[in-house]
This record gives C-alpha cells, sequence and structure tokens, in this order.
C-alpha cells in the first residue's frame, strides 16, 4: 500500500516569496508531492507541472525513482520562479 514507508529523496529547501527567507523543507517524495498540492504557490502557469506531480505520485505508488520525481519538480519549481537549494546554491553566492 502506497504510504507505509516513506521514500526519501536528497533533501531540498524550496524558497517562496521571494528572497524573503521563507523555506518548505523537502526530504521525501510525499514532502514534494504536498508542496505541489498545496495553495501557496500558482502552479497554473508552470508547463512541467504535471509531468512533476506525475512522477511524484508514480515514485510514492511504487517505490521507485525518487530522484527522477526530485529532478522533475526542480524543472517545475524553476519554471515558477522558485529558488531550490542546495541545487541553486551557486547561483545565490554568485549574487551575494
Amino acid at each position: 500500500m502506497a504510504g507505509e514507508f516513506p521514500v526519501f529523496i536528497s533533501p531540498m529547501d524550496v524558497g517562496f516569496e521571494g528572497n524573503t527567507g521563507r523555506y518548505r523543507h523537502a526530504d521525501t517524495v510525499e514532502d514534494l508531492a504536498a508542496i505541489l498540492l498545496s495553495s501557496k504557490c500558482d502552479w497554473s502557469n508552470v508547463p512541467s507541472f504535471h509531468r512533476a506531480l506525475v512522477s511524484t505520485l508514480e515514485a510514492l505508488e511504487f517505490y521507485a525513482d525518487a530522484a527522477s520525481a526530485r529532478a522533475a519538480f526542480v524543472v517545475a519549481a524553476h519554471e515558477a520562479g522558485l529558488q531550490v537549494l542546495p541545487d541553486d546554491a551557486a547561483d545565490v553566492r554568485k549574487v551575494g
């Protein structure tokens, strides 16, 4: 049954509301799905949103390919203008 065991990913922090320091932490595919389904971000104009959502749901259902689900999430997050750490850490250092 899906959801019995967490499906872990490489940890990340997703930044919301510009550079105000509001981040949501994700350690599992469940965390990614929760972010995708939350109202914190408007995903309506993000072309890769559905691919990210399908990838996370497949990883939850089949306990497989968590890295692909994470990668699809990062693509969607970037299209939505969100910062993803540590993935974007090099860009943050360049700005600072």
